[in-house]
């Protein structure tokens, strides 16, 4: 991938050096009486707050409850030219008495929070103050490759390289509040490379054991002897795995007695959604995904970052993987190359030769005492069968499969389930798994595929090419609904298309558009689960479908699914779940399932606190619970899954560069203790909790 980003000295087109860029500059004057005419509101009120003496003004922007409040920004006229610039920098502080999550988005034009833009997030402590930083993303371009968030820097920007000298707009905004807040920003602006010079990264600066070298934090492991040591003290304190809220499965105890039918099923009782246990005991499924190994970032081109990697004749030298088919963030490798565990690599040295099972027991133990009671999506199938606790498992369609060619989507695009090929690609992939587990009574179910592009079928359909399975089937039904000819639809779309082949969706579609867009997105989607459902239920029929753990979660796709699959899945990124998105008129009459959440910080080593950021562990801690609990509190849901097991490596998981503070544990195997402290205490209530919830 080619940056956009251009670097601080360019050529002019006659030869000339073009002078770099101040290492700040303004973005939104604030000198008052007006609000700045760049300024938008979009569900929210802003208010100018003067200065007081030696300091700057201040929106007070109040945001509203809705999907996605924010105050946006955009040029006066034209576009902005932000070419030579780092990142953008506003200072942002929270009156309330509790820390707020918060988002910044820069766009270039067609973004729509999936592409054309950058986006990345903030936790501001309660009564504090922070300045958010977000580096634009510059692809494979940077010294630093293969890494989300930096040493020094920080969070890069998430999304593709823009092109800086065509940025069309920035906001700020919140993620599906529940509640009202105010935030109030000042000092929005650019920063340059100046601003880092104070503070360049000094290589090597991972050490032996994977972690950051050029910083000290509380639990940072010195030596190895330290790790032994704490492996000897965690295994007194794992001996108690008990609780009087589960039983062995990790089922509701106390609660009422249902059938039992020998597996896991689902049942609604007083108004509340629960999976019931094989047993016929109420189950709130609380999991951890990922549970396993691996966790390998890229060494190769990178040899310089690391104070220490195995000679060849090294037991630990076991650890290294050729690896190939990067995501992205591997560009100056080509998306294949050497890479290493260090996580693997330290359970070795804290169990030895048998260090694989010893490291599951130790996992099994740890669950059980935190008060998880699942193991969640992409764990190891090893450690699922022999440690006797629930699980659930998926598979993704084939590669074979067709796919919608006129859609994008950023895990790739979206198989056409239309493709007279579907029901085959379906059975081959769905039989992975479920040929393994279908006679293992603690399997809960299986997710098909995993955060699908269902935002590109409304107008990628259409947009590939006239042989195109799924656009067959669109035009098939659009004929039925306004005849042979397109001029009935062009009236009613205020379209002007020459012919079926022709048909485009337009930029803005009207009412009569909009209608039989949705139809057909749920005509498009009940035809996949419907597939994925008789293939699953043809190998594994006394166990759940899980649906496909919506990302994005078009209405109509998520009604198709509701009519469909047993359990509806979401990965959903927030502070939370609302009760009100769930419930009423918006009642999927199903249960649903949190297959993935999480809440990281940057206060032990990390360059990236994830998809839900937070000040510190403390706060993260706190976070856990609260999401935790918002899920219990809803009648609708029946559990949710922690993303992931252990921590991202700090120099970016192969695949895609992720380097995320999102583990329970750390590199080194060491549980973050605030963390599981807080997941003890919210998972053993989460029956009581779930009891009492009401719509």
């Amino acid at each position: 991938m080619k940056s956009a980003l251009i670097m601080l000295l360019l050529l002019a087109t006659v030869g000339t050096a073009i002078a770099a860029p101040p290492s700040e500059r303004e973005l939104v004057p604030l000198a008052g009486p007006r609000l700045p005419e760049s300024l938008v509101r979009n569900n929210v009120d802003v208010s100018l707050v003067p200065p007081a003496p030696y300091k700057l003004a201040t929106l007070k922007v109040d945001y509203h409850v809705t999907d996605w409040p924010n105050v946006f920004f955009r040029p006066v006229s034209g576009t902005w030219d932000w070419a030579g610039y780092t990142g953008i920098a506003i200072d942002i502080t929270n009156p309330e008495a509790e820390s707020q999550s918060v988002s910044v988005r820069v766009d270039n034009a067609g973004a729509d929070g999936v592409s054309s833009c950058n986006q990345a997030g903030t936790s501001v402590p309660a009564h504090g103050k922070s300045t958010f930083r977000m580096r634009f993303s510059r692809g494979g371009d940077n010294t630093l490759w293969g890494m989300r968030g930096l040493p020094v820097t920080g969070p890069t920007g998430g999304g593709v390289v823009l092109d800086l000298h065509k940025i069309v707009a920035f906001q700020v905004f919140l993620s599906r509040p529940t509640r009202a807040h105010t935030l109030l920003l000042s000092n929005i602006r650019l920063y340059g490379p100046s601003a880092e010079a104070d503070d360049k990264v000094r290589f090597p600066f991972v050490d032996r054991f994977g972690q950051y070298r050029n910083a000290s934090w509380p639990g940072k492991l010195a030596n190895e002897p330290a790790l032994k040591a704490r492996a000897v003290k965690e295994a007194a304190l794992l001996k108690n795995n008990t609780s009087p809220e589960f039983d062995t499965l990790g089922g509701w105890a106390a609660g009422p007695h249902t059938k039992a039918t020998g597996w896991f099923r689902t049942e609604k009782r007083d108004g509340k959604w629960w999976l019931v246990t094989p047993q016929g005991r109420l189950f709130f499924s609380t999991g951890i995904d990922c549970i396993g190994p691996g966790e390998q970032t890229f060494v190769e081109g990178r040899t310089s970052w690391f104070e220490w990697l195995p000679a060849a004749a090294d037991p630990l030298a076991a650890f290294y993987a050729n690896v190939s088919g990067a995501h992205s963030l591997a560009e100056p490798v080509g998306g294949k190359g050497k890479a290493f565990s260090f996580y693997a690599a330290n359970l070795y040295r804290k169990h030895g030769p048998n260090w694989r099972t010893s490291w599951m027991d130790t996992s099994a133990a740890r669950m059980r005492n935190w008060g998880f009671n699942t193991v969640g999506n992409w764990s190891d199938w090893t450690f699922m069968e022999r440690e006797k606790l629930p699980f659930v498992a998926s598979d993704s369609i084939g590669s074979g499969a067709r796919k919608v060619e006129g859609g994008g989507g950023y895990w790739g695009k979206m198989v056409d389930a239309f493709d007279p090929d579907f029901p085959k690609y379906a059975q081959e992939s769905l039989g992975n798994a479920t040929g393994r587990f279908h006679n293992n009574p603690l399997c809960i179910g299986y997710f098909s595929d995993n955060e699908l592009s269902w935002e590109a079928v409304e107008r990628g359909s259409l947009a590939s090419a006239p042989d195109q399975p799924c656009r067959i089937e669109q035009v098939k039904m659009l004929k039925q609904k306004y005849g042979e000819g397109v001029e009935a639809l062009n009236r009613a779309w205020g379209t002007t298309a020459t012919n079926w082949d022709t048909l485009r969706v337009p930029a803005a579609p009207n009412a009569a558009c909009r209608q039989d867009l949705d139809a057909y997105v749920h005509h498009f989607a009940r035809r996949y689960f419907e597939v994925c459902r008789d293939a699953i239920k043809h190998h594994a029929p006394n166990q759940l479908y899980l649906g496909c753990r919506f990302a994005t979660a078009p209405e109509p796709a998520v009604r198709a699914c509701a009519e469909v699959a047993d359990v509806v899945s979401f990965n959903i990124y927030q502070g939370g779940v609302n009760k009100a998105d769930f419930t009423g008129t918006r009642d999927l009459n199903k249960p649903i399932i949190i297959g993935e959440f999480h809440f990281g910080a940057l206060d032990r080593g990390m360059f990236h606190e994830g998809l839900g950021p937070r000040q510190n562990q403390k706060e993260r801690a706190e976070a856990y619970a609260a999401y935790v609990r918002s899920v219990a509190d809803c009648p609708a849901f029946v559990g949710c899954h922690w993303f992931q097991y252990v921590d991202e490596p700090i120099t970016g998981r192969w695949y895609d560069g992720e380097n995320y503070n999102i583990g329970m544990v750390d590199v080194t195997d060491t549980p973050y203790p605030e963390l599981t402290s807080a997941a003890i205490r919210a998972n053993h209530e989460v029956y009581r909790v779930h009891a009492a919830a009401t719509p």
